[in-house]
């Protein structure tokens, strides 16, 4: 790869030209069409659009921001620190469903990490066209590996110049910065004026869009054909323009042009008797489009190639086109745009996989604002008869809390909309001050639109929607809000339950765990538990920590196999009888054979890990037992660190009359014991013996620290993961060194 010019120095990151030439010089060296870089937003368990090159803002805007833990390929790449590719259309529509309905066209896809051996930056997409061979060669592959690995040492390096500087270490842009891309030839006036006079001697039509889809440039001929003034069409998209190209079918025709850089075509009904046929062809600066008048009706969709198109919208296209009446629209109905449907289409299946309130919450302000259109959105909750605010975007937060806990009898639109369950619309400020005299006004926002979320029929919330310019709000974009509404409400209702639901089990299992470690003398102890991800369940690990004897302490963590209030119910049973026979004096070996008697007489049906610890303070021993599970990590003094040998024994609750042997070890004062569940060690695509073995050497590094900063820090690295879908539990135990 080329030379990329560095950061410089406390400079914005964003501000300097070093990301974008990287990712064209990525992209020229790939023969990649579209990139997009994704960075870790500050703070957040969310990765943003920081780059973006190759396509518009709008077709880009449903992956704005998005939560990290997203099925999409650039958090797979992520969390897996591999690079994803994607051989077309079926493998994207069977992997990543999402991502296929949203963009249905055939492309290929790889997504890397950028990433050095201590941070995670982000990531990058890179799109191709389906002539790209099935996979990356080994010259695109190092290209991109040298890219993210250049790209991380640039953000390191800023990273560490605006710290130095006392500025903010990670800064993250407002809003995607768009690449453009580089011409081939350098701009000269005589030629251009050639091109021009070339363009208007041709019979034929032609025009060029940006990749906006914005014209910037119409012949005469063109201009005839579509019957408008070239001042009406520069700068404005043929379908705002044109009502009789105002179909969601042609739009999707530009995008497909955009996405796959392939050739499109379509024919269209101008009006009875005049059909014309629409050629683009796509390259990375923009689209050429050749308009002709043909004859006879239009019975084909075709690819300029003469292939029959891939894309969707056809047959709406051909129905066009072929002038049935009940295919093109009357004058007066405004249809909804391509892009508008596939956001659609895309927030429906986000919210779907919505868990608890608060991911609907961050997933709709993420979503509506870049891909809808508002400059403003507040998002309420009908609770005990008012309206909390439990998200917002484009708003201070000043301002939003002044209305926290609004009445739901007041009269104030958001509140009155709820109780009518009839949206409102207000075009102008004019229109809204009419209706609210001391309703308030951020800053320079013109139009509004308060949309009722309603469930069921029953109100749960309203959504309000502001705009910085006046905004008629069509029949159609009104319909569109609506529906948009009805699934924030629908995804706000499940999500209650949800949350109800799982704060009921973690209640549960957080009554069954030890509510805190006696201190005990000659050791001390630190405990940490980790609920999973977002599983809705809960599970069965549990730790506990029993004074046996007066010289002795036995410890206890364990596993029950499931996640649900079973499982949480049987480790409430594993822990009363294991805590009654320590305390009867059993060895390690014994309280396993006696709670498996117990629990195969129960006939639980499911089975438990177990490992025992007698920690003999009187004779400097330790003594274990374990029925499957995992052993502990012993940390010496001296800082040398291993597993502890155990005598393997059966899970607990499948054979009755299994016998467990107890194994004994030396036991050095200043040594830490480290007890803990399989969710600290195993993670997706990583190995189970590397990960024990990294976290015992955090141990090591880290074994004289305050034990509770220990615990902190042997757990932060799976506080937030990707897919974890195990709970973790660890115990430490650190026997003191004797008084001087």
């Amino acid at each position: 790869m080329g030379d990329v010019p560095a950061a410089d120095g406390a400079d914005d990151v964003f501000g300097g030209g070093w990301m974008d030439a990287a990712l064209t010089e990525v992209m020229r060296a790939t023969g990649a069409s579209i990139g997009l870089v994704y960075l870790r937003v500050p703070g957040d368990r969310v990765l943003g659009l920081a780059l973006v090159s190759g396509v518009s803002r709008e077709i880009a805007a449903p992956w704005v921001r998005v939560p990290a833990d997203a099925p999409i390929p650039v958090a797979d790449a992520m969390r897996d620190r591999r690079t994803v590719w994607l051989s077309g259309r079926e493998e994207i529509a069977h992997r990543y469903p999402r991502l296929g309905i949203v963009l249905p066209y055939d492309f290929m896809l790889a997504a890397a990490p950028i990433a050095d051996t201590t941070t995670m930056w982000g990531g990058v997409v890179l799109l191709w066209p389906v002539w790209h061979a099935p996979q990356l060669d080994e010259r695109e592959r190092a290209t991109l590996d040298a890219y993210c690995h250049r790209s991380a040492e640039l953000l390191r390096s800023a990273e560490l110049l605006r710290s130095a500087a006392g500025q903010d270490p990670k800064p993250f842009p407002p809003e995607p910065r768009v690449v453009r891309a580089a011409r081939t030839s350098e701009a000269d006036p005589a030629r251009a004026l050639a091109a021009v006079d070339f363009t208007e001697r041709l019979p034929v039509g032609c025009c060029a869009m940006d990749l906006d889809g914005r014209i910037t440039f119409v012949n005469t001929a063109a201009a005839e054909l579509v019957d408008a003034g070239a001042a009406a069409l520069l700068g404005r998209r043929p379908w705002e323009v044109l009502l009789w190209l105002n179909d969601p079918a042609f739009e999707d025709r530009y995008r497909a042009a955009v996405v796959t850089r392939r050739p499109v075509s379509f024919t269209v009904l101008r009006r009875p008797g005049i059909r014309l046929l629409f050629v683009l062809y796509p390259d990375s600066t923009g689209i050429s489009v050749h308009i002709t008048r043909v004859a006879g009706p239009a019975t084909t969709d075709e690819g300029a190639d003469g292939e029959p198109s891939e894309t969707a919208g056809a047959g709406a296209a051909r129905a066009v086109a072929d002038g049935s009446p009940s295919a093109s629209p009357p004058q007066h109905v405004e249809p909804v745009g391509a892009a508008a449907v596939y956001h659609l289409m895309h927030l429906a299946a986000t919210l779907a996989e919505a868990a608890g309130v608060h991911d609907v919450v961050e997933l709709v302000a993420d979503q509506i604002v870049p891909a809808f259109g508002p400059q403003g959105l507040v998002l309420m909750s009908a609770d005990e008869g008012r309206l909390r605010i439990i998200g917002h975007r484009g708003y201070s937060q000043e301002f939003v809390d002044r209305y926290d806990g609004t009445p739901l009898t007041a009269e104030v639109a958001d509140a009155q909309v709820l109780v009518s369950g009839v949206p409102v619309f207000f075009p102008t400020p004019e229109e809204l001050f009419r209706a609210h005299p001391h309703a308030p006004r951020y800053e320079d926002r013109s139009a509004w639109a308060f949309l009722p979320l309603i469930a069921s029929g029953r109100p749960v919330g309203s959504l309000i929607l502001s705009y910085d310019r006046p905004r008629p709000f069509p029949g159609a974009e009104r319909a569109l809000l609506t529906s948009l509404a009805g699934l924030i409400a629908q995804a706000l209702a499940r999500a209650r339950l949800y949350d109800a639901k799982h704060s009921l089990a973690r209640s549960l299992q957080t009554s069954l765990l030890p509510h805190g470690l006696t201190p005990l003398p000659g050791i001390v102890v630190a405990a940490r538990y980790l609920p999973a991800g977002h599983a809705t369940e809960i599970g069965g690990d549990f730790y506990d920590l029993i004074h046996a004897t007066r010289d002795t302490v036995i410890a206890v963590i364990g596993d029950v196999q499931g996640h649900d209030t079973n499982a949480a119910a049987l480790m409430g049973q594993v822990r009363i009888a294991v805590h009654a026979h320590a305390t009867a004096g059993a060895s390690p070996g014994d309280i396993l054979a006696r709670t498996n008697r117990l629990l195969n007489d129960l006939d639980p049906d499911r089975f438990t890990s177990c490992l025992i610890v007698e920690l003999d303070l009187a004779h400097h021993r330790l003594r274990l037992a374990t029925a499957g599970h995992s052993p502990p990590l012993l940390c010496h003094p001296d800082g040398r660190t291993h597993l502890l040998e155990v005598p393997p024994g059966l899970l607990l609750g499948i054979d009755a009359e299994v016998e467990y042997a107890t194994a004994e070890v030396p036991w050095e004062p200043g040594s830490v014991l480290a007890l803990f569940t399989d969710g600290l060690v195993e993670a997706h695509g990583v190995d189970i013996g590397t990960a024990t073995a990294e976290l015992a050497d955090r141990l090591a590094r880290s074994r004289n620290e305050d034990l509770d900063v220990l615990a902190e820090g042997l757990i932060r690295h799976v506080k937030d993961p990707a897919h974890r879908t195990d709970d973790v539990a660890l115990l430490l135990v650190r026997r003191q060194l004797p008084d001087p």
